[in-house]
């Protein structure tokens, strides 16, 4: 029997990478971390560092800036994901050359985590958050890296604690705002489970250089379908305050960045719908099909936490 695959991840003391590596040591995977030195002097890096490092995760030092330490570390495995924060996709780079050089990495999976970059239909307006992605995929593709990309779509954690009101740090009890005219789709990931899914991919064939989508049964609702889900569980109806496209429109035109990619964001997915009008197996492959042992957490069960 085929060992399972050696895993380097890069961004473990971030949310979603220190889930990565709890998945993958979970699923038996010998894991590795590449950890800066400076890590450590944060305190509560440092205590995922060790609680990773108890668990059997292997820390290696190094960084995105270091293309040494990238090559020490590479040598040591077999697949590496990286689970950087956006402002430091473009660092991608020299982690690229590395992979390149090394000759060794049979699957590359970079730091995307949300919606596909080639398939948004607002990057004239998201300040180079999608279009340093779709950068980085063009400098794998260029390299002819095996690879996987993950379109998860949007965490959980970002806007469903709020039902998608900017502003606000908990659901509505008595008005709401719906944007656009509520009916386009979003998809909504636990982090955890985008873990899971991720590093069920590692060795699987089927992935191999194709964008892996997240778009599971219960986790793909409109605005209208989320605020109805809520209202149900209060037993009670909001008043809707319906906001077209052309005032959130002029919201995003005179909100200064960062501000304004919170609306962006909500543009992209519940006006625009950028993440549901294509169809999967036209453009990549479908997770929840490939995976169906997987067990998620689904929007109604995530909005029970709220109560």
């Amino acid at each position: 029997m085929e060992e399972n695959s050696r895993i380097l991840i890069i961004g473990v003391t971030g949310n979603l990478g220190f889930k990565l590596a709890e998945a993958s040591l979970k699923s038996g995977h010998p894991t590795f971390a590449l950890v800066r030195d400076l890590s450590y002097s944060v305190p509560e890096k440092s205590q995922k560092l060790q609680l990773l490092a108890n668990s059997g995760a292997s820390l290696l030092n190094g960084s995105l800036e270091d293309k040494s330490s990238l090559i020490e570390a590479l040598k040591q495995v077999d697949v590496v994901i990286c689970a950087v924060s956006s402002k430091q996709v473009l660092h991608q780079k020299l982690l690229i050359q590395a992979i390149k050089q090394s000759g060794c990495i049979k699957r590359f999976i970079p730091s995307e985590f949300g919606s596909d970059p080639d398939k948004v239909r607002i990057s004239d307006m998201d300040h180079g958050f999608y279009s340093s992605k779709a950068e980085i995929r063009r400098c794998i593709e260029a390299e002819e890296i095996p690879h996987t990309f993950v379109s998860c779509n949007y965490f959980t954690s970002y806007f469903l604690p709020s039902l998608v009101q900017p502003g606000l740090k908990s659901p509505p009890r008595d008005e709401v705002r719906i944007f656009g005219d509520g009916n386009s789709k979003a998809v909504f990931m636990t982090e955890t489970d985008v873990a899971t899914f991720t590093i069920s991919t590692v060795d699987d064939p089927r992935s191999l250089n194709k964008t892996l989508y997240l778009r599971p049964a219960g986790n793909v609702y409109s605005m209208n379908e989320l605020v109805g889900i809520w209202e149900t569980k209060i037993g009670k109806k909001l008043n809707k305050v319906y906001i077209p496209e052309e005032q959130v429109l002029k919201i995003i035109q005179d909100t200064n960045y960062p501000d304004i990619m919170e609306m962006v964001f909500i543009y992209s997915a519940f006006v625009k719908g950028d993440h549901t009008y294509f169809d999967i197996e036209s453009s990549g492959v479908d997770g929840t099909k490939l995976y169906p042992h997987v067990k998620y957490t689904t929007i109604s069960e995530h909005l029970d936490t709220l109560l």
